[in-house]
């Protein structure tokens, strides 16, 4: 039995994510929107690290820079960073509970938007507005769900292919 998960759930979640991006929020809550390639990214990054690295962080950062029309390479950047971090930590993250496991990736995902912040000020565009800082939170309550369906996708498509 393979260990890998498919490479259409894998790839396929990484495309939602793009999908997500340009999905119109109502109001002013656009930007506290989770980011959920980066979600994506740390799961697959505890889940399949064979599968997801550096290369494939900085592709779907510039994927996702095309597709949100942001600064071109912000979002690879930024995603390089996180999978850097992830990848660093990995041993650590994978064996904590799902609550830890959460709030250690509310914690990346704040240092993401510490990045991006640093990055939109000096390009000139100011700094991001307050609701940028929720991003994180929803981050956090998301976290243990989306964990637990991505889960039992894998562990279901593992167990069709056997």
């Amino acid at each position: 039995m393979t260990r890998s998960p498919s490479p259409w759930l894998l790839y396929g979640s990484l495309v939602f994510s793009l999908l997500v991006l340009v999905v119109p929020i109502p109001g002013g809550l656009g930007p506290a929107r989770p980011y959920l390639l980066a979600m994506l990214l740390c799961y697959w990054l505890l889940e399949a690290p064979d599968r997801i690295g550096l290369g494939v962080a900085f592709l779907a950062g510039l994927a996702a820079d095309l597709v949100a029309g942001t600064l071109f390479g912000e979002q690879a950047l930024r995603l390089v960073v996180l999978v850097f971090l992830v990848q660093r930590f990995r041993a650590r993250l994978r064996f904590f509970p799902l609550w830890q496991q959460a709030l250690a990736v509310a914690a990346l995902l704040v240092n993401d938007r510490l990045i991006a912040a640093a990055i939109q000020f000096a390009s000139g565009a100011g700094l991001p507005p307050w609701t940028t800082w929720l991003s994180p939170l929803l981050a956090f309550a998301l976290w243990p769900w989306m964990f637990l369906l991505l889960d039992e996708l894998r562990l279901r498509l593992r167990e069709r292919a056997a």
